[in-house]
């Protein structure tokens, strides 16, 4: 039977928590104060500890420092009321393993928290184990704070917010954030903020009613209800207006909400991370964003870099790129020249990973077996093509229109690129209409 310590100043709070954890045929002791954790802790072994941040002769961080010195294998998860959640977090980063929030929501809360913490390997192991996000390509050392702060929060239930320019791969983070935590086996739903128009993303976030509006012919699950028990991700949060913000914010407070146009109220349990390329906390300074929702989407925040500050990962990721696009096409190796490497490593890539990931799959299509520095669509901190690259691709355009009987749309969809692109291009290499 695990045995579990709760450490907390407040009698009708440790009682509650202690009145759950022995519904659930836990061993369970209290404590008022650190003293009192530190002599329970003496006494005899926990398999988990809950301890408050505020207590009468010190802070919860003393307890965490107590049993990461005398018990390293036993997990701590702190106890914070919203104002000090962010050191909550701060204690994460210390050893915690997660943190619960004040007030309770609901039982089912600390029974998941509870059941999640004890299912975890002892935190002594963790730094052991080799950590991957499918995908991910970091081999700089500029990354590798970012990668350890997406493993401590990964199997907690803390909000992360993602920030960074567009293109640096704050989606694959979060992928990352959802398959290394207790929710891997449930969806992660994803919704970008900024690819709908502001009359939609309502019913895109809390879902509607049939009849509700004009055109609503059923009725709808939000991505909120589809997450339910898992990951919600919502990219570019910072796009949302402000009367989405207040519902956002009674969402994350309350767990509950209406679909548009309905009476009844849902309750969901879902784990947000959320991403934006603008400063929201400049924007909430503004009076432009909701401070109280920044607060709610800051509790866990993760910065990533641009990819021009983490050069040891553009030739690697350019070869990987380049040896996907290879395989989807259907062609063997292509090599990249230590030239063309030169070149990709002076470019400053303001449209970060995306930019590259789109680059060598134009690449893999134009090129031969090598990948040299000329063949590439790009001088030196800039965005104009050399004219090696101009004439490979007017051949290339040439080549497609004549295998499709100057059909733009199939040549278009052959080559990879849209069809405005390539009507684009036509006109910029004065190409005339193909009969």
């Amino acid at each position: 039977m695990p045995a579990i310590l709760i450490v907390d100043d407040d009698p009708g709070f440790r009682k509650l928590l202690e009145t759950i954890l022995l519904g659930e045929r836990y061993e369970v002791k209290t404590a008022a104060s650190v003293a009192e954790a530190v002599r329970r802790g003496s006494e005899g072994r926990f398999n988990l500890v809950l301890s408050d941040l505020r207590l009468p002769d010190g802070d919860g961080l003393a307890v965490l420092r107590w049993f990461a010195e005398h018990a390293p294998a036993t997990p701590v998860v702190m106890i914070s009321a919203f104002g000090t959640v962010p050191a909550a977090v701060e204690a994460m980063k210390l050893g915690a393993i997660d943190f619960l929030e004040k007030p309770l929501r609901s039982p089912d809360e600390l029974r998941r928290l509870v059941a999640s913490s004890l299912s975890r390997e002892p935190i002594a192991g963790e730094a052991a184990k080799p950590f991957a996000c499918a995908g991910l390509i970091a081999v700089d050392a500029v990354m590798q704070p970012v990668l350890e702060l997406v493993r401590k929060v990964a199997p907690t239930n803390a909000t992360v917010l993602l920030t960074g320019e567009s293109g640096t791969g704050k989606e694959l983070l979060a992928r990352c954030i959802h398959e290394h935590s207790p929710r891997a086996g449930r969806k992660l739903v994803a919704l970008n903020c900024a690819a709908l128009a502001p009359a939609l993303i309502e019913s895109a976030l809390f879902g509607h009613e049939k009849g509700s509006f004009t055109g609503a012919v059923a009725q709808h699950q939000g991505v909120f209800e589809r997450a339910d028990g898992g990951t919600l991700f919502l990219d570019e949060i910072g796009e949302l207006d402000h009367n989405l913000q207040s519902k956002l914010l009674r969402v994350l407070q309350e767990r509950t909400f209406e679909r548009l146009g309905g009476t009844r109220e849902i309750s969901v349990d879902v784990r947000l991370v959320a991403a934006t390329n603008r400063n929201i906390r400049q924007l909430a300074a503004e009076g432009k964003f909701r401070e109280d929702l920044y607060y709610r989407l800051n509790i866990f925040p993760i910065a990533i870099p641009p990819l021009r500050e983490r050069p040891a990962d553009i030739p690697a990721l350019a070869r990987f790129f380049l040896a996907r696009a290879a395989k989807k096409l259907g062609r063997g190796e292509i090599e990249l020249t230590a030239g063309a490497e030169a070149r990709l490593l002076a470019h400053q890539w303001p449209g970060n990973v995306r930019e590259l990931e789109n680059m060598m799959e134009r690449v893999a299509i134009l090129c031969g077996e090598r990948v040299e520095a000329e063949d590439l669509p790009l001088e030196a901190g800039g965005q104009s093509r050399p004219v090696k690259w101009k004439e490979i691709e007017r051949r290339a355009i040439e080549q497609a229109l004549e295998s499709n009987a100057g059909n733009r749309t199939r040549a278009a969809r052959q080559l990879g690129i849209s069809l405005r692109t390539l009507q684009y291009r036509l006109k910029e290499y004065g190409i005339g209409e193909r009969k």
